[in-house]
């Protein structure tokens, strides 16, 4: 079985323990709306944009764990697909990887709207990716050349991915705001399917 990244280890770790704690921090009563999603961003299947009505569950400190973890993942995922997209060659993962893009921009967009509404300092707890080990697999990405590319992201957008789905997945088990709850399902489900299509892509 393909190894999980340090960050996803620790952040899961971090959202069991938070499960135990379990103390919510806020009781939103207004949460803005995510805005609908575009047709591009549903081209991946599972597409994690949430479309559901808010809800008047409290949101628990380990939502906005979650919520700040995966806002930083997707700058993170967005910055592996722009890096690369003017030098993919084949069709089919050029394809994939702008759906990627579209979904989680959208998702990314979703979630920076709800965090404020978390309760004071929720924003500003927004995880930052740099320094979590992946600045080698973005050096892969910059140095590689032109021949090796579309392997290189394959690699390096997989990895990334079942880390996002790994996250997703501990969420749904421990999380406590049945919205956020939704969302993980959803993007454990869509970036699963990413993985694999990214294995299968020649």
């Amino acid at each position: 079985m393909p190894r999980r990244s340090h960050l996803a280890s620790l952040v899961v770790a971090l959202l069991l323990t938070s499960a135990c704690a379990g103390s919510p921090t806020s009781s939103p009563s207004a949460v803005p709306q995510p805005a609908p999603a575009s047709p591009a961003g549903s081209a991946v299947a599972g597409s994690a944009v949430v479309g559901s009505p808010a809800d008047a569950a409290e949101m628990s400190g380990i939502d906005v764990v979650f919520l700040s973890t995966m806002v930083g993942h997707s700058e993170r995922t967005l910055q592996i697909v722009r890096l690369a997209r003017d030098r993919v060659r084949d069709d089919a993962l050029r394809t994939l990887t702008a759906a990627i893009e579209a979904t989680e921009a959208d998702e990314l967009s979703t979630m920076r709207g709800w965090l404020p509404t978390a309760g004071p300092g929720a924003s500003a707890a927004v995880h930052q990716h740099e320094g979590h080990g992946d600045e080698a697999a973005l050096d892969r990405l910059r140095t590689a050349p032109d021949a090796d590319v579309d392997r290189t992201l394959r690699e390096v957008l997989a990895d990334h991915q079942r880390a996002a789905a790994d996250l997703a997945r501990a969420q749904v088990g421990v999380g406590r705001n049945e919205r956020v709850r939704d969302l993980a399902r959803r993007i454990e489900q869509s970036r699963s399917a990413e993985v694999e299509l990214l294995r299968g892509t020649p």
